[in-house]
C-alpha cells in the first residue's frame, strides 16, 4: 500500500480537497450540515459518533 497525498484549504464554510493530481472536491460546511461536491451527498452530525448521510445518484 503506498502513501496518498492529501490536503484540505478551509476558506470560511467552504473546504476545498487537493490530491497529489491537484484540486479534487470541494465541500461546505454549516453547522452540523455537510454537502460534498464529489459525493453529492448531505450529511447531518448528531450527537456522540452518529451521522446521518443521504446519498445523491449521479445521472
Amino acid at each position: 500500500m503506498g502513501l496518498m497525498f492529501r490536503k484540505r484549504k478551509k476558506i470560511g464554510p467552504i473546504i476545498l480537497n487537493f490530491t497529489e493530481n491537484g484540486f479534487s472536491s470541494w465541500s461546505i460546511k454549516i453547522g452540523r450540515w455537510s454537502w460534498n461536491s464529489r459525493a453529492r451527498a448531505h450529511r447531518v452530525d448528531l450527537p456522540g459518533p452518529l451521522s446521518w448521510k443521504q446519498d445523491k445518484s449521479r445521472t
